[in-house]
């Protein structure tokens, strides 16, 4: 496992023509717009503002490329999903730019598909389940908010959804931007996938 220095913005893109040229694994971020995908991967590489955080879902519309430790690997956030508020035209061009980058890039190692522990899945993110296993991507679950719950309801509600994620990832990890809980787990887990 490789420890977190030097985070850095790369790139942003719509389409592939704008990727920046394939080089170390890339592990991605996925989840609906309100599950705190931004403050994730701020409080993985120890960054405040890497990722902008924004109080209205659904901010995120571009693929964006970021390199940790001199491009010993990269961290791509796709734009979340879901959310009802933003544009109809918007949510249309999710699933086209996601669906280009997540079946068409080499490089790309697994995705951190991240889960509110307060919520059950929904039909969308099992979709997106489905969907990377039937490109045999690995999953990385990632179980946010977790410092919304006591230890004990922590404990009752990973226990009821393991059995939805096991097909997925039979350990998901339990994940708080607020107290850092999980990270370390995460980013070991993040770095074993990508093999560095």
């Amino acid at each position: 496992m490789i420890p977190i220095g030097q985070a850095e913005f790369i790139t942003t893109a719509v389409k592939p023509s704008g990727y920046p040229p394939p080089g170390p694994p890339e592990v991605a971020f996925a989840g609906r717009s309100n599950v705190g995908k931004s403050s994730l991967i701020n409080t993985l590489t120890r960054r405040k503002k890497l990722v902008r955080v924004s109080g209205t879902p659904g901010r995120t519309q571009h693929i964006n490329f970021f390199s940790i430790n001199q491009d010993a690997i990269r961290l791509v956030d796709l734009p979340g999903y879901g959310y009802a508020k933003v544009p109809k035209a918007i949510r249309a061009a999710w699933r086209p730019m996601v669906e280009a980058y997540l079946s068409g890039r080499d490089t790309l190692a697994a995705v951190v598909v991240i889960l509110d522990i307060r919520r059950e899945p929904t039909g969308e993110d099992l979709m997106l389940l489905d969907w990377l296993r039937s490109l045999q991507i690995t999953v990385l679950a990632a179980v946010t908010k977790a410092d919304k719950l006591s230890n004990n309801q922590q404990a009752s509600r990973l226990a009821k959804l393991r059995p939805t994620l096991a097909p997925f990832d039979p350990t998901p990890t339990l994940f708080s931007a607020s107290t850092g809980q999980g990270r370390e787990e995460l980013w070991a887990r993040v770095c074993e996938a990508a093999g560095v």
